[in-house]
């Protein structure tokens, strides 16, 4: 697995105010906000239910990783993915940075890929509540 995930039962629009706020908490900015289903509509003239890609970013630990590996850019950001599902639940989706990370042959970067996975997993349980 490569992430991992919660259902919520809330309107979209509240859980992605909610996803940003909490990784704003744990010191995340989103770089990118990526609408699928708004992009989906343009370029292709197809609807989808919604469907976005937040791009998460903690400066400090982006700083370690890149100072550790300078390639390292191709892998971040996490990305959160915010998505309703057919039944009208909410799925959010994190990128698991250990799985993700694993390909890096760096003890460095395994153990920043565990302290953002904590992070992570501290905003998962935060909207879960």
């Amino acid at each position: 697995m490569y992430g991992f995930s919660l259902q919520l039962q809330m309107p979209f629009d509240l859980v992605i105010t909610n996803v940003i706020e909490s990784l704003k908490k744990e010191g995340f900015g989103v770089l990118s906000d990526i609408d699928v289903k708004a992009t989906l509509k343009e370029k292709i003239n197809v609807e989808h239910r919604p469907y976005r890609i937040l791009g998460a970013c903690n400066p400090s630990l982006a700083l370690r990783a890149i100072e550790a590996d300078a390639d390292i850019g191709l892998l971040l950001p996490c990305n959160v993915v915010v998505r309703e599902e057919k039944d009208s639940s909410i799925s959010v989706v994190f990128m698991d940075p250990e799985a993700v990370l694993q390909i890096v042959d760096s003890p460095e970067i395994q153990e920043l890929a565990k302290e953002v996975k904590g992070l992570l997993l501290r905003v998962a349980s935060s909207l879960s509540r």
